[in-house]
């Protein structure tokens, strides 16, 4: 694959099938682009109308060419297609870039020609792009391949684009250019018939030109695959990975049984992908240019602590609530330094962070109030900012904060990030053009430049996870597949109550004493087992929420208390017909648990991402609280303890108000077996756990409810 992907990301030689004279069109812009971006290999146009092309020799085919060939690019009709890529074979060409339309998605006719084109190609040993794409670009000097057709040449730097988008491709190259964002490669995938995202970030993740890894995405393909390199890009590589996904909305969480399958609809299972797999993930084109112009210009962060120089009050305070809402700290200045700063701060104004220079500073006081900033060991980052007065000279003011930086870099040994904001009428203009020289971003709200710093410091947290494991459990998988079994053959696709628990108790998760019961005297008899208190509960599988419906009694405390408990439920089973009359009733009797702190713990089936693994805080409530977190499985040691800690409501888990804290460790032991669980039996469609009460420390927890919903049989 490596050989297929260099000869279209780093070709020797490129063929432009269906290369053309004619002003306008894609054959003759492709061989403009690529003479104007500098390509350092020969171009053969091929065209059997024209005999020089761009004054350049052109071939009637590609079979005459006398030399070899890494990369073709296909431009002819797509009925032409086929033909051109046979021949592509015969001449031995490694790498096919097929821009030719109207195939997946002008119907059958086009999927058909489509499987074909990509079938003839891999069976000849080569790689495609396409079709349906814009093209490819390799900024390397030693390349300087435009191999796309859009009206735009890019920056070079050092950020790698992938687009699902074709249409979206002249966009981003022209967007990337106009805030200064250079690229070390684009690739505009098309329909996906061969290459797709993943070959290109296995590609990237050894280039030494690519820094960051930006991705527009409609779909992951091999999600399992993404997750991997993902993850082992951003840890290892430590090549950050910032991406858009489109397609954000689903339907059919109202449909599901289960709280867990609830939940996790919408844009969940994305989410939990790219948090699983260390991707940072934006919500437009913009936030994604912006985070990336920070990433590959800027050192991480190696704290929290920002300072922030301003010549107006207001941005600075903008700058500030920003900071503290993404849980940066305001730095506290060194003495010396506050006293350096006193001499070049207006004598009226009380030298603190943020540093207000007010509207009259000069170029010389931004550059020795950014140089002071920038060496104090208590600060980690710099946010400079500057409005734009009247009598200012935004450009001189821009050089200034490029000495500064310069000047404070070089007193401390460490590196420290430095993202600016210019605002008012020299917003986009010489004074940005001098900073983004210097590979300092400029944007242009504080917010903005927050939020690309929040991302940075999140990739470094991210980067200094401790090692992780996924943790293997000694279980009895024999007895859970018994359960399951039991239910196939009996057609049903709800465990019962008794099978649920007892699937639970091979996998080592632990329940709460349970016993499926027919008569009150069932239900007496084992509590004189456990011990009363009781809890009486419908046995039934199309009744999901039982509480709702009057279906659950609990604290029964004598016998008198369970029979009435089972007259109780048995009369509200049949004035709302929960049950057919003809079926008997069945109950689950359990030992009642008190204290402790309700938790829900989920599984659900994702048709995209595979099974994601829940945690939240439980009860009747879970559904409108929503205070839940998704991993995609199988988890490890470190995601069970961040998804624990990751609920809003985790200090009541602590201990809240005098309350005992709760053995948090047991649950995230019990979240590691159920991610277990779910891997050896991926027919489970949904699961919940609802509630989990988990028990103060050193006590463990109980499952006290659960439903377990098998999917369509696996292969």
């Amino acid at each position: 694959m490596r050989k297929g992907l260099d000869a279209i990301l780093r070709p020797r030689s490129v063929a432009i099938l269906g290369a053309s004279r004619k002003p306008g069109s894609i054959g003759r812009e492709l061989i403009h682009n690529l003479i104007d971006f500098g390509f350092q290999g020969p171009i053969y146009p091929v065209n059997p109308q024209r005999p020089h092309i761009h004054s350049i020799r052109a071939y009637a085919g590609v079979e005459e060419i006398p030399d070899p060939v890494d990369l073709a690019v296909v431009v002819v009709p797509r009925d032409h297609v086929l033909g051109v890529v046979e021949a592509c074979v015969r001449k031995g060409i490694p790498g096919l870039v097929v821009i030719s339309a109207g195939f997946r998605e002008a119907g059958k006719e086009g999927t058909r020609l489509e499987a074909k084109i990509a079938r003839t190609a891999r069976e000849g040993g080569m790689r495609m792009l396409g079709p349906n794409c814009m093209g490819v670009v390799n900024t390397d000097p030693e390349v300087a391949m435009n191999a796309a057709f859009g009206a735009t040449q890019p920056l070079v730097g050092h950020a790698a684009f992938a687009s699902q988008s074709g249409a979206l491709g002249e966009v981003v190259i022209a967007a990337a250019r106009r805030v200064g964002l250079g690229v070390s490669s684009f690739v505009s995938l098309g329909n996906k018939a061969d290459l797709e995202g993943n070959d290109l970030l296995e590609w990237w993740e050894t280039d030494p030109n690519t820094n960051v890894i930006l991705l527009y995405l409609e779909d992951f393909g091999d999600t399992h695959r993404f997750a991997a390199l993902a993850r082992r890009i951003t840890r290892e590589a430590g090549k950050p990975i910032l991406a858009v996904k489109s397609g954000r909305t689903r339907q059919g969480a109202a449909a599901a049984a289960s709280h867990t399958g609830a939940l996790a609809g919408g844009d969940t299972a994305a989410s939990s992908l790219f948090a699983t797999s260390g991707v940072i993930r934006c919500n437009t084109v913009q936030e994604l240019f912006e985070l990336g112009l920070a990433f590959t210009s800027q050192p991480l962060p190696r704290g929290r602590r920002v300072a922030v120089l301003t010549n107006a009050g207001g941005p600075g305070i903008m700058a500030t609530d920003a900071l503290v809402s993404d849980g940066f700290e305001m730095a506290d200045l060194k003495p010396e330094t506050r006293a350096a700063l006193d001499q070049i701060a207006p004598k009226a104004a009380p030298v603190q962070n943020p540093v207000d220079l007010i509207a009259s500073a000069d170029p010389d006081k931004y550059r020795a109030a950014t140089e002071l900033l920038l060496a104090d060991p208590e600060v980690d980052a710099l946010l400079p900012l500057f409005v734009s007065p009247v009598a200012s000279d935004p450009t001189a003011v821009a050089r200034g904060i490029v000495a500064g930086v310069a000047a404070g870099l070089a007193r401390t040994e460490v590196p420290k990030p430095v993202l600016s904001c210019f605002m008012g009428r020299d917003q986009g203009g010489e004074a940005a053009a001098v900073l983004q020289a210097a590979h300092i971003p400029v944007y242009s709200f504080p917010e903005s430049a927050v939020e690309a710093l929040g991302a940075m410091d999140r990739f470094r947290e991210w980067r200094c996870r401790p090692e992780e494991r996924i943790v293997r459990f000694q279980v009895d998988r024999a007895r859970a597949r018994e359960q399951i079994s039991t239910a196939r053959a009996a057609h049903r696709t709800w465990l019962t109550g008794p099978e649920v628990f007892d699937l639970l108790m091979a996998y080592g998760i632990p329940t709460v004493p349970s016993r499926s019961v027919s008569t009150p005297e069932e239900a007496i008899a084992f509590a004189e087992e456990v011990g009363f208190p009781l809890v009486l509960k419908l046995l039934a599988e199309d009744v999901v929420h039982k509480s709702d419906v009057g279906a659950v009694q609990l604290d029964l405390r004598s016998a008198r208390e369970v029979k009435g408990a089972f007259w109780e439920i048995t009369e509200t089973v049949r004035q709302r017909k929960l049950v057919p009359e003809d079926r008997p009733l069945a109950f689950l009797a359990q030992k009642m648990v008190s204290g402790g702190r309700e938790v829900i713990l989920g599984a659900v089936e994702d048709p995209v991402v595979g099974h994601l693994l829940m945690f939240g805080l439980g009860g009747v409530f879970v559904e409108l609280m929503e205070d839940v977190v998704f991993r995609v499985l199988p988890i490890t040691d470190v995601d069970a303890r961040e998804m624990v800690r990751s609920v809003k409501g985790f200090p009541l888990l602590q201990g809240y108000r005098g309350e005992p804290a709760a053995d948090v460790g047991s649950v995230e032991e019990v979240l590691q077996r159920m991610s277990q669980l779910v891997g050896d039996f991926p027919e489970i469609a949904e699961m919940d756990l609802n509630p989990f009460v988990v028990l103060p420390q050193g006590r463990g927890g109980l499952a006290v409810d659960a439903r377990i919903r098998l999917g369509p049989k696996r292969s």
